[in-house]
């Protein structure tokens, strides 16, 4: 896919950034160009790792998901995250899994799509459908370390580093979208949330690498269409 993110031209002839830690066995991957500037992130786990939309795939980033116990599961959470998929699967072997609107964007691949919900074994990790920013837009809910929420491009960091859904030329259905939002809320009412984790515009949060109190800033979202 072509890309208009160019990044700091000044950064270009210096050897990629490692991946970081922003929780306990929860990386985020530096910002890939070929998906405009978005962020990966990668969960170890005793029943398989997972890795989130396709962080950019050099050499520093294949070495260290090595290192990590490779990937057995890639989960992406819109369109836009695709990126170099089957080299992905290729060299790991991982199950795929995309919402089923989406699943059709990786012809010849050992795909999992799913539809409303996808649970990930042994470890209560689940995949919400939340359409709006694209069809099969989705977020993957962490219930460790007091609840996280990887977002995709659902939700992102505003010049506060709150949470709030932007619609943008890209958007395919903003009312859906808003929409999309409240039934997270609905879902998520009597599970912990206390971190979200977005797939772009991190460079807002600060350093912090993660957005706390992540359900309080949610409810005090307007969801009303304009």
């Amino acid at each position: 896919m072509a890309s208009s993110y160019r990044g700091n031209p000044k950064d270009r002839n210096l050897p990629p950034k490692q991946p970081k830690v922003i929780l306990e066995n929860r990386f985020a991957f530096p910002p890939n160009r070929e998906t405009l500037g978005a962020t990966s992130y990668f969960i170890v786990g005793n029943a398989g790792n997972i890795l989130i939309d396709c962080p950019a795939w050099n050499q520093t980033n294949q070495d260290f998901l090595q290192n990590q116990g490779g990937v057995q599961f890639l989960f992406l959470t819109h369109r836009g995250a695709i990126a170099k998929v089957r080299e992905i699967q290729q060299t790991f072997n991982c199950q795929i899994i995309i919402q089923e609107q989406e699943a059709y964007l990786l012809p010849k691949l050992s795909v999992t799509p799913f539809q409303h919900q996808f649970t990930f074994s042994n470890q209560q990790i689940q995949a919400l459908w939340t359409p709006g920013h694209s069809p099969g837009s989705s977020c993957l809910y962490d219930p460790s370390l007091g609840g996280i929420l990887f977002t995709g491009r659902h939700l992102l960091p505003d010049n506060q580093g709150h949470p709030t859904p932007l619609r943008t030329s890209k958007t395919f259905h903003w009312k859906r979208q808003l929409a999309s939002v409240q039934q997270l809320l609905e879902t998520l009412k009597d599970k912990p949330l206390e971190y979200l984790c977005p797939g772009a515009n991190t460079g807002l949060l600060r350093g912090q690498g993660v957005i706390q109190q992540a359900y309080h800033h949610l409810t005090q979202l307007n969801l009303t269409p304009s």
